[in-house]
């Protein structure tokens, strides 16, 4: 599976997320905790863009009804056996790149 570049880490500040779409799917990217992490950008719940949430402890907060997700394993908070997919992220010098399927 393709790695493709998403952005850079002069557009993703500490403890925040960006949504950025490959084709015309959405991923959340998040800087949290000091790592880079990548999830689907649509929540399970009511399908909110989870890239246009913020970061609180780890965890993206879906900006429709404030679920949470941990940006490592896209837990939902509640209910650990429901959970996002996650993509996996490298970074090479600035850029940010996500493997997708």
């Amino acid at each position: 599976m393709p790695f493709l570049k998403v952005g850079t880490l002069g557009q993703l500040p500490p403890d925040s997320v960006m949504e950025v779409m490959v084709g015309d799917q959405p991923y959340a990217v998040c800087h949290a905790g000091g790592a880079i992490r990548a999830l689907s950008g649509v929540c399970i719940h009511r399908g909110g863009p989870l890239g246009q949430g913020q970061i609180h402890d780890g965890c993206v907060v879906c900006p429709y009804h404030l679920w949470e997700f941990d940006c490592a394993t896209g837990e939902y908070d509640y209910d650990p056996t429901k959970r996002v997919p996650t993509f996996e992220v490298k970074v090479e010098g600035e850029d940010i790149y996500i493997q997708v399927s």
